[in-house]
């Protein structure tokens, strides 16, 4: 949220903090390094944006500098056309800072399709505390919907018992990031409503 506060009226400004920097190992520790506390909030927003670009798989914990042999470093002097994208994909939407099911009460209608991407279980990575007994009450929200939902996650056995009585669709997924090689996943596509019900139309 600072990133864009930054950028809209200073983004002249924050794009002067790119004009002669490399992607380099290490300016990425020396602004690992920097406590965002003591700069200000064009040089933290600045801080972040580098980060995030030249960190592996755009972690926002545990980052590590990110490089690959099959694609080109990130092209710091095209920040302004990067933004304006990011820009126009974000025009039109609603933002919240809400609790992800205080969200869904507030905009749960018979029209409404939720798609959920909680963190999967028992994994790292997120910097988010998300336990057990959230997906539990995720299930027991989708029960009650007026709407539909969709959840993505890991195909895990607890996770299999805690949705047990939706529809679920298992696929593999092979995740790669920054280049590498892919690992083979499963996953599972909960759905919380009967789509065999639904009627097929023509097109």
């Amino acid at each position: 949220m600072n990133l864009y506060r930054v950028v809209q009226p200073h983004l002249e400004e924050f794009v002067r903090h790119f004009k002669w920097l490399l992607t380099s190992r290490d300016m990425f520790r020396i602004l690992q390094d920097t406590p965002p506390h003591t700069l200000t909030d064009i040089q933290r927003a600045a801080r972040f944006y580098y980060l995030q670009h030249t960190c592996f798989g755009a972690k926002l914990e545990g980052q590590t500098f990110g490089t690959a042999t099959t694609a080109p470093a990130p092209n710091l002097l095209r920040i302004e056309e990067s933004l304006s994208a990011a820009h126009l994909r974000l025009a039109g939407t609603y933002i919240e800072n809400l609790n992800w099911a205080d969200c869904i009460e507030r905009y749960d209608r018979p029209h409404t399709l939720f798609y959920l991407d909680p963190p999967y279980w028992e994994t790292e990575g997120y910097g988010v505390d998300f336990p057990f007994s959230e997906y539990e009450r995720m299930a027991a929200l989708m029960r009650g919907l007026k709407g539909k939902a969709i959840v993505s996650l890991n195909d895990h056995p607890d996770i299999r018992r805690c949705f047990a009585g939706f529809e679920m669709e298992a696929v593999e997924i092979n995740y790669t990031v920054g280049g590498g090689q892919g690992v083979a996943r499963r996953e599972v596509i909960i759905y919380s409503w009967d789509r065999a019900a639904e009627p097929v139309g023509l097109f």
